[in-house]
C-alpha cells in the first residue's frame, strides 16, 4: 500500500519524500523529532504494515504490526465523530513511539489537515496565541497547564482536545469539567489503533460512560471483561477491563481483572476504591497487597514520595472506606515504578512490597 504525501503539511511546509531522508539524515534532531520522520518514512513506505509497541503497563511492552488499513479507518472515523475539515489545524505534543502520536499523524494526512508537531516536554506557552481544532495530551500535560496562571485559557484553545494514555484523577476531571471547549477521555489500546470509544469530561455532555465511535460495539466476555466488536477484525477482542455496560455501545471501566485483589474471600477493585481515596490524598499512590496467612491478601496502601506522620489520614480513611476496604497498612515508596507513556505498573509495585 503506497501512500502518496500529497496534501500532507507539517509545522507550515509540504512533506515529501526528500524532506523525510533530510530530516532523518540531521544527526542534530531531537529525539521526538526523530521518531515522528521515522514514521513518516514508514507510514509512506511500500508496506502494508507499520511496527508499533504496547504500552507496557501489564507486562513487557511489545512490538506488534498494525495493518495501515485500520489505522486509517479508525483516522475516518474520528474525522467524523468530531466533524473534523480540510485544512483543520491538529496539534501533536505527544511522541511517535507510541500509537496516540503515530494515530494523531495519520489523522492529519487521511483528512488532509494542517498538523503542528511540538516537543512533548512543552510548556504550551504558544497555546496563548495560537488555536487548535483538535488536539490530545497525556494528564500529566493537562495537569501541568492548569497549574500555570493561563493555563484554563490556553486549553480552551484547542477546541477538541482528547486526553488520554493512563488514568485521570477526580481532582482533574472536575478542572476539566469546568472548561468550555470540548475534553474527553479515549478508551482504546494499540491493538485497535487508538481509541475505540470516548467519555465527554466538560459541557453539558460529561458523562461517567464511554460511547464507542460508529460502527464499533462491546459485550461482556470472560470474567466479566470487556469485549470489542470491532469492523476492521474478524473475531472480537477480548480485553482484560472490568466492565459494566449501559448499552452495546456504552460502558464504564470498573478497573483491570489482572489488578482485583483477593482478601479474605472478597474480590477489591484497587481502582475503585483509589476513586474514593483520591479527595483526602495529595500525592500519587495506590492500593496494593502483600500476602497475608489468613486473608490470602492484605489490602496496603502505597503512597509515592517520603514517608510522613500518617495518624490523620487512617482516621479520614476510616470515615470514607468501610473496615473491610480499608488498607491493613501504609507504605511509602520513593518513586513508582512507571511505563515510558507515564503509566504506574502495579505488578512491580506489588513485588517491591514483598521484598
Amino acid at each position: 500500500m503506497k501512500h502518496a504525501t500529497s496534501h500532507f503539511i507539517l509545522n507550515g511546509k509540504t512533506v515529501t519524500p526528500e524532506v523525510i531522508t533530510e530530516r532523518l539524515s540531521n544527526s542534530g534532531s531531537p529525539e521526538w523529532e526523530k521518531e515522528l520522520y521515522l514514521f513518516l518514512d514508514e507510514w509512506f513506505s511500500d508496506s502494508d504494515f507499520v511496527l508499533a509497541q504496547t504500552s507496557g503497563s501489564t507486562g513487557e511492552p511489545k512490538p506488534i504490526e498494525l495493518h495501515k488499513s485500520v489505522m486509517q479507518k479508525s483516522a475516518e472515523r474520528t474525522i467524523e465523530y468530531f466533524g473534523l475539515q480540510k485544512n483543520n489545524r491538529l496539534l501533536l505534543s505527544l511522541p511517535c513511539r507510541y500509537i496516540a502520536g503515530k494515530m494523531m499523524v495519520v489523522r492529519a494526512i487521511v483528512g488532509q489537515m494542517n498538523l503542528i508537531a511540538v516537543d512533548p516536554a512543552t510548556d504550551f506557552d504558544f497555546l496563548e496565541h495560537e488555536k487548535f481544532d483538535f488536539g490530545a495530551m497525556v494528564p500529566n500535560q493537562v495537569f501541568k497547564l492548569l497549574e500555570q496562571p493561563s493555563g484554563i485559557e490556553k486549553l480552551q484553545n484547542i477546541r477538541n482536545l482528547l486526553v488520554g494514555g493512563s488514568a485521570i484523577s477526580t481532582v482533574l476531571e472536575s478542572q476539566i469539567s469546568q472548561l468550555s471547549s470540548r475534553v474527553v477521555i479515549t478508551y482504546g489500546m494499540t491493538e485497535t489503533a487508538s481509541h475505540i470509544a470516548i467519555r465527554e469530561l466538560s459541557g453539558n455532555r460529561r458523562s461517567d460512560f464511554y460511547h464507542c465511535l460508529p460502527g464499533i460495539s462491546v459485550n461482556l466476555g470472560e470474567n466479566d471483561c470487556l469485549q470489542i466488536h470491532h469492523p476492521e477484525f474478524t473475531e472480537p477482542i477480548q480485553t482484560n477491563d472490568l466492565a459494566e455496560l449501559q448499552s452495546p455501545v456504552s460502558f464504564r471501566i470498573l478497573g483491570r481483572a489482572d489488578s482485583v485483589i483477593i482478601s479474605g474471600g472478597i474480590k477489591y477493585s484497587p481502582e475503585l476504591l483509589e476513586k474514593k481515596l483520591e479527595p483526602i490524598i495529595s500525592r500519587r499512590f495506590v492500593i496494593s497487597s502483600v500476602p497475608d496467612e489468613k486473608l490470602g491478601e492484605q489490602l496496603v496502601l502505597v503512597i509515592e514520595g517520603k514517608p510522613f506522620d500518617t495518624h490523620i489520614l487512617k482516621q479520614k480513611i476510616a470515615l470514607i472506606l468501610t473496615p473491610y476496604e480499608s488498607p491493613k497498612s501504609i507504605r511509602f515508596i520513593d518513586r513508582f515504578p512507571e511505563t515510558n507513556s507515564g503509566k504506574i505498573i502495579r505488578s512491580n509495585i506489588k513485588k517491591m512490597l514483598r521484598k
